[in-house]
Protein backbone atom coordinates (compact mmCIF):
# COMPACT_ATOMS: atom_id res chain seq x y z
CA UNK A 1 0.00 0.00 0.00
CA UNK A 2 1.00 3.62 -0.45
CA UNK A 3 2.39 5.41 2.54
CA UNK A 4 1.30 9.06 2.55
CA UNK A 5 2.43 10.34 6.09
CA UNK A 6 3.39 9.11 9.47
CA UNK A 7 2.49 11.58 12.10
CA UNK A 8 3.10 9.70 15.56
CA UNK A 9 7.41 10.53 16.03
CA UNK A 10 9.33 12.53 18.23
CA UNK A 11 12.39 14.61 18.35
CA UNK A 12 15.32 15.47 20.39
CA UNK A 13 12.90 17.56 22.46
CA UNK A 14 11.16 14.48 23.96
CA UNK A 15 14.28 13.45 25.95
CA UNK A 16 14.69 9.78 25.20
CA UNK A 17 14.76 10.69 21.51
CA UNK A 18 17.42 10.69 18.88
CA UNK A 19 17.00 13.10 16.01
CA UNK A 20 16.56 16.98 15.54
CA UNK A 21 13.29 18.28 13.68
CA UNK A 22 15.13 19.10 10.74
CA UNK A 23 16.56 15.69 10.77
CA UNK A 24 13.45 14.12 11.10
CA UNK A 25 11.73 16.27 8.19
CA UNK A 26 15.05 15.42 5.85
CA UNK A 27 14.73 11.71 6.89
CA UNK A 28 10.89 11.71 6.15
CA UNK A 29 11.17 13.21 2.63
CA UNK A 30 13.81 10.69 1.48
CA UNK A 31 11.29 8.24 2.08
CA UNK A 32 8.81 10.13 -0.06
CA UNK A 33 6.47 11.08 2.81
CA UNK A 34 3.77 14.15 2.04
CA UNK A 35 3.29 14.69 5.35
CA UNK A 36 4.98 14.18 8.75
CA UNK A 37 3.51 14.58 11.99
CA UNK A 38 6.09 15.36 15.05
CA UNK A 39 4.55 15.18 18.17
CA UNK A 40 6.32 15.92 21.64
CA UNK A 41 5.49 14.14 24.62
CA UNK A 42 3.83 16.75 27.20
CA UNK A 43 5.36 16.95 31.13
CA UNK A 44 4.32 13.84 32.39
CA UNK A 45 6.87 12.03 30.86
CA UNK A 46 10.59 12.91 32.81
CA UNK A 47 13.19 14.85 30.86
CA UNK A 48 10.52 16.03 27.69
CA UNK A 49 10.31 19.59 27.03
CA UNK A 50 8.97 22.20 29.13
CA UNK A 51 5.42 23.96 28.08
CA UNK A 52 7.45 26.69 26.69
CA UNK A 53 8.06 24.72 24.02
CA UNK A 54 4.49 24.41 22.24
CA UNK A 55 3.95 28.22 22.66
CA UNK A 56 6.51 28.99 20.32
CA UNK A 57 5.97 26.31 17.51
CA UNK A 58 4.76 28.94 15.57
CA UNK A 59 8.40 29.67 14.53
CA UNK A 60 8.85 26.63 13.22
CA UNK A 61 8.13 26.21 9.30
CA UNK A 62 5.31 23.97 7.96
CA UNK A 63 6.80 22.89 5.23
CA UNK A 64 10.58 21.53 4.71
CA UNK A 65 12.38 19.74 2.31
CA UNK A 66 9.05 19.62 0.27
CA UNK A 67 6.82 17.86 2.90
CA UNK A 68 4.33 19.64 5.36
CA UNK A 69 4.66 19.54 8.73
CA UNK A 70 2.12 19.18 11.61
CA UNK A 71 3.67 19.87 15.03
CA UNK A 72 1.80 19.14 17.88
CA UNK A 73 1.84 16.62 21.35
CA UNK A 74 1.41 13.39 22.20
CA UNK A 75 -0.18 14.17 25.58
CA UNK A 76 -0.59 11.69 28.49
CA UNK A 77 -3.76 10.59 29.82
CA UNK A 78 -2.99 10.51 33.50
CA UNK A 79 -5.99 8.55 35.36
CA UNK A 80 -9.63 6.90 34.90
CA UNK A 81 -11.27 9.95 34.49
CA UNK A 82 -9.36 10.94 30.99
CA UNK A 83 -7.83 14.15 32.81
CA UNK A 84 -4.96 15.29 30.09
CA UNK A 85 -1.77 16.80 31.71
CA UNK A 86 -1.96 19.81 28.91
CA UNK A 87 -4.30 22.78 29.53
CA UNK A 88 -6.43 23.74 26.65
CA UNK A 89 -4.73 27.05 26.23
CA UNK A 90 -1.74 24.97 24.70
CA UNK A 91 -3.87 22.50 22.75
CA UNK A 92 -4.74 25.08 21.07
CA UNK A 93 -1.87 26.07 20.03
CA UNK A 94 -0.99 22.68 18.56
CA UNK A 95 -1.06 21.42 14.66
CA UNK A 96 -1.69 18.02 15.91
CA UNK A 97 -2.76 16.29 18.82
CA UNK A 98 -2.53 12.80 20.03
CA UNK A 99 -3.17 11.52 23.44
CA UNK A 100 -2.26 8.06 25.01
CA UNK A 101 -1.82 6.23 28.30
CA UNK A 102 1.77 5.80 29.25
CA UNK A 103 2.89 3.79 32.38
CA UNK A 104 4.70 6.35 34.26
CA UNK A 105 2.11 8.96 34.82
CA UNK A 106 -1.31 7.21 34.81
CA UNK A 107 -2.79 5.58 38.30
CA UNK A 108 -4.59 2.76 36.26
CA UNK A 109 -8.46 1.41 37.51
CA UNK A 110 -9.84 -2.18 36.51
CA UNK A 111 -10.70 -2.13 33.01
CA UNK A 112 -14.05 -0.43 32.83
CA UNK A 113 -12.41 2.10 34.87
CA UNK A 114 -9.70 2.81 32.34
CA UNK A 115 -12.28 2.11 29.21
CA UNK A 116 -14.51 5.10 30.76
CA UNK A 117 -11.53 7.35 31.21
CA UNK A 118 -10.30 6.49 27.38
CA UNK A 119 -13.85 7.02 26.07
CA UNK A 120 -13.79 10.86 27.39
CA UNK A 121 -10.87 11.21 25.79
CA UNK A 122 -12.06 10.19 22.85
CA UNK A 123 -15.09 12.39 23.13
CA UNK A 124 -12.54 15.39 23.80
CA UNK A 125 -12.47 17.70 20.98
CA UNK A 126 -8.91 18.81 20.84
CA UNK A 127 -7.95 15.11 20.61
CA UNK A 128 -7.13 13.57 16.85
CA UNK A 129 -5.64 10.55 17.81
CA UNK A 130 -5.29 7.60 20.50
CA UNK A 131 -1.99 6.76 20.87
CA UNK A 132 -1.08 2.62 21.21
CA UNK A 133 -4.23 1.73 22.70
CA UNK A 134 -3.25 -1.72 22.29
CA UNK A 135 0.17 -2.06 24.12
CA UNK A 136 -0.95 -3.66 27.25
CA UNK A 137 -0.14 -0.54 29.64
CA UNK A 138 -3.71 -0.70 30.88
CA UNK A 139 -6.47 -3.27 30.58
CA UNK A 140 -8.94 -2.21 28.22
CA UNK A 141 -12.64 -3.07 26.85
CA UNK A 142 -11.73 -2.36 23.07
CA UNK A 143 -15.73 -2.72 21.62
CA UNK A 144 -16.24 0.38 23.53
CA UNK A 145 -13.87 2.31 22.15
CA UNK A 146 -14.06 1.17 18.87
CA UNK A 147 -17.77 2.51 18.46
CA UNK A 148 -16.58 5.91 19.96
CA UNK A 149 -14.09 6.39 18.15
CA UNK A 150 -16.54 6.11 14.79
CA UNK A 151 -18.71 8.38 16.71
CA UNK A 152 -16.45 11.14 17.01
CA UNK A 153 -14.13 10.53 14.13
CA UNK A 154 -11.05 9.81 17.00
CA UNK A 155 -8.45 7.57 15.44
CA UNK A 156 -7.11 4.56 16.93
CA UNK A 157 -3.33 3.86 16.22
CA UNK A 158 -2.13 0.64 15.57
CA UNK A 159 1.67 1.38 17.22
CA UNK A 160 4.62 -0.21 15.44
CA UNK A 161 7.03 0.69 17.85
CA UNK A 162 5.29 -1.63 20.66
CA UNK A 163 4.92 -4.53 18.73
CA UNK A 164 8.77 -4.64 18.38
CA UNK A 165 10.43 -7.67 20.44
CA UNK A 166 12.71 -5.82 22.05
CA UNK A 167 9.67 -4.41 23.67
CA UNK A 168 8.42 -7.27 25.55
CA UNK A 169 4.88 -5.76 25.17
CA UNK A 170 3.24 -9.05 25.17
CA UNK A 171 -0.34 -7.87 25.11
CA UNK A 172 0.41 -5.81 22.47
CA UNK A 173 -0.22 -8.44 19.17
CA UNK A 174 -3.58 -9.93 20.30
CA UNK A 175 -4.94 -6.29 21.42
CA UNK A 176 -4.31 -5.27 17.82
CA UNK A 177 -5.45 -7.72 15.90
CA UNK A 178 -8.61 -7.61 18.01
CA UNK A 179 -8.62 -3.54 17.19
CA UNK A 180 -8.54 -4.46 13.89
CA UNK A 181 -11.35 -6.88 13.65
CA UNK A 182 -13.82 -4.68 15.58
CA UNK A 183 -12.71 -1.26 13.39
CA UNK A 184 -12.95 -3.86 10.22
CA UNK A 185 -16.46 -5.32 11.62
CA UNK A 186 -17.62 -1.81 12.64
CA UNK A 187 -15.90 -0.08 9.42
CA UNK A 188 -14.20 2.64 11.50
CA UNK A 189 -10.73 4.02 10.06
CA UNK A 190 -7.62 3.44 11.88
CA UNK A 191 -3.83 5.04 11.72
CA UNK A 192 -0.39 3.25 11.78
CA UNK A 193 2.04 5.11 13.66
CA UNK A 194 5.60 4.55 13.74
CA UNK A 195 6.09 6.14 17.12
CA UNK A 196 9.61 7.20 15.80
CA UNK A 197 11.96 8.18 17.94
CA UNK A 198 15.03 8.29 15.55
CA UNK A 199 14.70 9.41 12.40
CA UNK A 200 15.44 5.93 10.64
CA UNK A 201 12.14 4.70 11.97
CA UNK A 202 10.01 7.15 10.23
CA UNK A 203 6.91 5.48 8.37
CA UNK A 204 8.37 2.02 9.82
CA UNK A 205 5.35 0.13 9.78
CA UNK A 206 6.80 -3.47 9.50
CA UNK A 207 5.24 -4.96 12.69
CA UNK A 208 1.87 -3.07 12.06
CA UNK A 209 1.58 -4.47 8.45
CA UNK A 210 2.04 -8.26 9.42
CA UNK A 211 -1.54 -7.70 11.41
CA UNK A 212 -2.96 -6.11 8.49
CA UNK A 213 -2.51 -8.71 6.40
CA UNK A 214 -3.63 -11.39 9.20
CA UNK A 215 -6.63 -9.54 10.13
CA UNK A 216 -6.94 -9.19 6.01
CA UNK A 217 -7.95 -5.28 7.10
CA UNK A 218 -9.23 -3.18 3.82
CA UNK A 219 -6.35 -1.19 3.00
CA UNK A 220 -9.34 1.53 2.54
CA UNK A 221 -9.78 1.86 6.11
CA UNK A 222 -5.92 2.68 6.72
CA UNK A 223 -5.86 6.50 6.56
CA UNK A 224 -2.11 6.55 5.95
CA UNK A 225 -2.16 6.25 2.21
CA UNK A 226 -4.19 9.87 1.78
CA UNK A 227 -2.99 13.45 3.29
CA UNK A 228 -6.52 15.21 2.27
CA UNK A 229 -8.62 12.20 3.76
CA UNK A 230 -6.64 12.00 6.77
CA UNK A 231 -7.05 15.59 7.27
CA UNK A 232 -10.46 15.88 6.70
CA UNK A 233 -11.58 12.55 8.93
CA UNK A 234 -9.71 14.12 11.91
CA UNK A 235 -10.56 17.82 11.54
CA UNK A 236 -7.25 19.36 11.34
CA UNK A 237 -7.18 22.75 11.64
CA UNK A 238 -10.61 22.76 13.69
CA UNK A 239 -11.92 21.33 16.69
CA UNK A 240 -14.36 18.57 16.16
Amino acid sequence: MKIALDVHTHTLASGHAFSTLQEMAQAAASKGLELLGITEHTPGIPGTCDLIYFRNLHVVPRRMYGIDLLLGAEINILDTTGRLDLDESYMEKLDLRIAGIHSLCYQPGTPEENTQGLLRVIANPYIHIISHPGDGTARLLFEPLVRAAKEHHTLLEINNSSLKPCRHKEEARPNNLEILRLCKQYEVPVILGSDAHISFDIANYEYVLELVREADFPEALILNSDVRQFEEYVGIGLTK
